[in-house]
């Protein structure tokens, strides 16, 4: 994007609203894929255009446009103005009470400038993937897949803060079925959506995308020579691509300040967690700690600046156990007068910003998985999530797991397939009583989390060590 060109557009237009600002986003996703050593045809997706966001005292107006002229501009900030003064006299806060600092600075995902692999090439390291998944005449099918999406956006305020980022992710990703006697297994790489990271081709080695083609196979055709889960309570061990989901439904979601505040009630839901809850409500063990963290530039959702133009920085949501701050971006904060984070996200340019999850992750503690493992006498490890089901308040769920294997004594044992828990999120956090270190610790992400009406899917960043929690209800799928 033209530095100069954006700079001249704010400074030509004009408003009698106390406040404007303009966040223009350009975006392009490439998706190249082999299924049963067949490339698909390309997916390209090419977006471009501007959000105009006014206030006027309390009221607030929006209006997006495609058109990036001075004059298109112009337009969509004199509507974005006339809604902002018709909403005054209705606003449920007075927004001339926040302060705004003319805040500038700059973002870059790391080795975006980095050149990657043509098609071709993308397209040869996917075919070998899907040809070495076939190592038996069970695998019935294989998919292999590396989707690049590159993001600029420019915002500009009428108080002179100027914000330039520059977003490059990776999402490689890997699926083998095997099939015999009425079933089917399936193992993927991250559960098929979670392999999300900034970056370059080096994302494809963190999720050890090479050689999982015959690592994925060899789960499969495991799994349908394994028992089913067996049922009953148990010590689960929940590795980093569950933990990613854990977080996320169970607290990530119910942390939303705007859905604690009812935004969300009639579409995704509300929260068990209420406002007063924050500084005393224990949320977990003493082992539980979570952290909104976007500056760790290599996870999925990193940002010097939310799309409010607030600074971004890491802060403590649970400490030790205890719950002490929600995911509320500016707005939500002053709503409901409490201090929140840089969370105002919008998932594209024709949507306006709402509280979203970043990275939300679990910080380390100092177990090694070789002492969580010896420290189970009856237990189940768990990984990669399949399915999950959560209540409208986010506090009852059950979830599923592609692959388990049992403990006993102290030891990994029988291989199970189709694991299941299920649990009430703070009883479930509570139980919490091993968290590994930092060297068990592995970051994963998605481009997957819907909210909103309109409906918005943003990227989001989990990073978690495993996590051991007892006395959990296990149980399998049907026969």
């Amino acid at each position: 994007m033209s530095e100069s060109r954006w700079a001249q557009a704010a400074r030509a237009l004009k408003s009698n609203a106390a406040f404007w600002s303009l966040r223009i986003v350009d975006e392009q996703i490439d998706d190249h894929e082999v299924r049963n050593d067949v490339a698909q045809p390309l997916r390209t997706q090419r977006e471009r255009g501007a959000m105009l966001t006014a206030w006027a005292g309390a009221g607030a107006g929006y209006a997006a446009t495609t058109d990036l002229s001075i004059a298109g501009l112009q337009a969509a900030l004199d509507i974005a103005t006339q809604r902002a003064l018709a909403s005054a006299g209705a606003s449920l806060s007075d927004h001339r009470t926040v302060s705004r600092e003319a805040l500038s600075g700059a973002y870059v995902s790391p080795n975006a400038d980095q050149p990657l692999p043509t098609r071709a090439e993308w397209l040869a390291r996917l075919a070998h993937e899907c040809a070495a998944a076939k190592i038996d005449d069970r695998i019935v099918e294989r998919t292999a897949s590396v989707q690049i999406t590159r993001t600029e956006q420019v915002y500009l305020t009428s108080d002179g803060a100027r914000i330039d980022q520059r977003f490059c992710l990776v999402m490689p990703e890997m699926s083998v079925a095997a099939h015999a006697n009425g079933d089917t297994q399936v193992r993927t790489l991250g559960g098929n959506y979670g392999t999300l990271a900034q970056g370059g081709v080096e994302v494809l080695d963190r999720y050890a995308f090479d050689g999982a083609g015959v690592r994925l196979a060899i789960d499969a055709l495991t799994l349908l020579a394994a028992p089913n889960c067996p049922a009953g309570p148990r010590d689960l061990l929940l590795m980093p691509d569950q933990m990613m989901l854990q977080i996320h439904e169970s607290i990530g979601h119910p942390l939303e300040l705007d859905r604690i505040l009812g935004d969300e009630r009639n579409f995704a839901g509300w929260s068990f967690v209420k406002p007063d809850m924050f500084g005393t409500y224990r949320y977990g063990s003493e082992l539980l700690n979570v952290t909104f963290d976007p500056s760790l530039r290599d996870e999925a959702a990193s940002y010097a600046f939310d799309d409010d133009g607030t600074e971004a920085r890491k802060q403590y949501l649970i400490r030790d156990g205890v719950l002490e701050r929600p995911l509320g971006g500016a707005l939500s904060q002053q709503r409901a007068k409490m201090a929140g984070v840089a969370n105002s996200r919008a998932s594209s340019w024709n949507r306006a910003p709402i509280d979203r999850m970043a990275n939300l992750n679990i910080e380390p503690g100092t177990s090694t998985l070789g002492e969580m493992i010896s420290g189970i006498e009856h237990g189940i490890l768990m990984r990669t999530n399949t399915s999950w089901s959560i209540d409208d308040h986010r506090n009852k769920f059950q979830f599923g797991c592609e692959f388990g294997q049992l403990i006993e004594n102290g030891k990994l044992t029988q291989i199970v397939k189709q694991p299941n828990y299920r649990g009430i999120s703070a009883n479930f956090w509570r139980s919490l009583s091993a968290v590994g270190n930092a060297g068990t610790r592995e970051v994963f992400g998605t481009s997957m989390c819907g909210k909103g009406e309109p409906a918005q899917l943003v990227r989001v960043g989990h990073a978690s060590p495993p996590c051991v929690f007892t006395h959990v209800d296990v149980f399998g799928g049907a026969r």
